[in-house]
């Protein structure tokens, strides 16, 4: 319904280097883009979440913004985008847009300005700059992507990036950051955009002169809210809009803290991405996240995968099936034939529960991680800041297989940025369009239910049997998840299943739909 329409929304996300590539460069773009919005349209999607599209160095591929009012050349013009904006609206779909307020790039004029006018200076006062201590830097804070989360300028001072050192942190306490975010909201929305989605959201109030006081220094501080009642002041300004923030919380009652009435409308569940594919972990998960939200009037997010973690078919193809942003088992043995029919259940499970769902590019086709890239081709900054030890998130971000045999699959006419597997070529949407078994027409004929059965609402647990979990949703569909070791009876119409059932059975790693 007008004004609410992301309760139940299917909202995919495109990493725009690496969906469609218009220009053959290699780097996917927004032309490309607007080609393949016909696909979008007839997967059944509501809503586009894009990543970055700005200006940037690309030291963290986009997240290093150096113009938030701007699009980066290598994706198109900002004419284009609006284009873009406008075409999507036409075709039935909404846009969300990534805004990255934790940090700046290092290239951005203000943070340039920040190291040109020196210590004391109002410039500085926008970012975290301080003086060293005992020749070293001010506290020891360490990077999220490893190493010291403070660097050095030539005139002695220090300032802090919680991420790449080519990211240094905003200081929220400063007037002029919060004014010029809420410029940047507007911004976007009179171009017609229809959501943000805010990166990195509990980290924007930190103390780095505090002494130590038990909390986390950097994460989920208390002042962080009255950051976002200021945004969700703006966003209310113009109908029909949305928040969704990125919070990685253990705490349930610290996250919804961010889903208050006057904050934002959502934020992605990442217990759920997390959670391993198991009967009693799943049903905690559920159980626990409408037990958050209900009681807010906020719906939850199902999300299985995104541009920072190992895909579903090889995650859900090891021993263990879990996700840890700090072990991503890279090389850990995966079978890819279980992984599959794990991933085509569990995005049945996903689909199927009360509230809104993002699909990652390429979800729908059954895209592996990509673990064996070269190293020299790496580029996500994870990777050498670990001393290369960690691979980091490349082999997530591997060029969209379109049609074709060969590399680039269609993807543009250049080499891509990243190199795809040749033995994606049975994973092509071309080779699967035609395929009534594929994982894109699993994907087309359950967003085809869902818009007429499922969506926002509430779920009641059925009986079941070990190793089983069963519900019944607001419309009288029945979702059914057999994660034990042996087949089990179902009971009426079978709508749609993610394998086929065994003389009536459903078997171990499948899920259906049931009326």
């Amino acid at each position: 319904m007008p004004g609410t329409w992301w309760r139940g929304a299917v909202i995919y996300q495109v990493y725009p280097r690496s969906f469609a590539d218009g220009n053959g460069d290699g780097a996917g773009d927004l032309a490309g883009l607007r080609d393949r919005l016909p696909y979008l349209a007839r997967l059944g999607v509501d809503a586009l979440w894009l990543n970055p599209w700005y200006p940037s160095p690309m030291a963290d591929g986009g997240y290093d913004v150096a113009d938030y009012r701007d699009v980066a050349a290598v994706f198109g013009t900002l004419a284009e985008a609006e284009a873009l904006i406008g075409e999507a609206h036409a075709a039935g779909l909404r846009i969300i847009l990534d805004v990255v307020p934790n940090h700046s790039s290092h290239e951005s004029a203000w943070f340039r300005e920040a190291v040109a006018a020196g210590p004391g200076s109002p410039e500085r006062e926008r970012f975290w700059f301080r003086p060293g201590r005992d020749g070293g830097p001010p506290n020891d804070w360490q990077s999220i992507f490893g190493g010291p989360a403070w660097s050095r300028v030539p005139d002695g001072e220090w300032y802090l990036h919680l991420f790449a050192p080519e990211q240094p942190d905003f200081n929220w306490t400063s007037p002029d950051v919060v004014n010029d975010f809420h410029d940047v909201l507007r911004f976007w929305f009179e171009r017609g955009v229809d959501g943000i989605r805010i990166d990195s959201a509990a980290l924007l109030v930190k103390d780095p002169d505090a002494e130590p006081d038990g909390l986390d220094p950097f994460t989920d501080r208390d002042g962080v809210h009255e950051i976002y009642r200021g945004w969700r002041k703006v966003t209310d300004a113009y109908p029909d809009r949305m928040l969704v923030g990125e919070v990685w919380l253990p705490d349930q009652e610290r996250f919804a803290r961010y889903l208050r009435p006057d904050e934002m409308h959502t934020a992605f569940n990442f217990d759920f991405l997390n959670c391993a594919l198991e009967p009693e972990a799943l049903r905690k998960v559920i159980d626990t996240t409408l037990a958050t939200h209900i009681p807010l009037g906020a719906p939850p997010t199902w999300v299985l995968s995104n541009h920072d973690v190992v895909r579903p078919v090889t995650r859900y193809g090891r021993a263990g099936t879990s996700f840890d942003l700090q072990d991503r088992q890279h090389g850990a043995p995966t079978d890819r034939v279980l992984g599959l029919r794990r991933a085509r259940a569990a995005a049945l499970l996903a689909m199927a529960l009360p509230g809104a769902v993002y699909i990652y590019q390429g979800e729908e086709l059954g895209l592996p991680e990509v673990e064996d890239l070269p190293d020299d081709l790496r580029q996500d900054p994870i990777w050498a800041r670990s001393g290369h030890t960690d691979p980091g998130r490349d082999g997530c971000r591997v060029p969209f297989p379109w049609s074709g045999d060969e590399p680039p699959f269609g993807f543009g006419g250049g080499d891509p940025w990243l190199p795809q597997p040749p033995d994606w070529k049975t994973l092509t949407v071309e080779a699967q369009d035609a395929d009534p078994g594929s994982m894109l027409n699993l994907y087309r004929d359950a967003l085809a239910l869902r818009r007429e059965h499922l969506g926002d609402g509430s779920l009641t647990w059925l009986p079941s049997a070990d190793g089983v979990l069963a519900f019944r949703r607001d419309s009288g569909l029945t979702c059914v998840i057999n994660l034990g070791a042996e087949p089990v009876p179902v009971t009426g119409e079978v709508l749609l299943a993610s394998g086929p059932l065994q003389d009536g059975l459903l078997p171990p790693d499948t899920a259906a739909w049931l009326r």
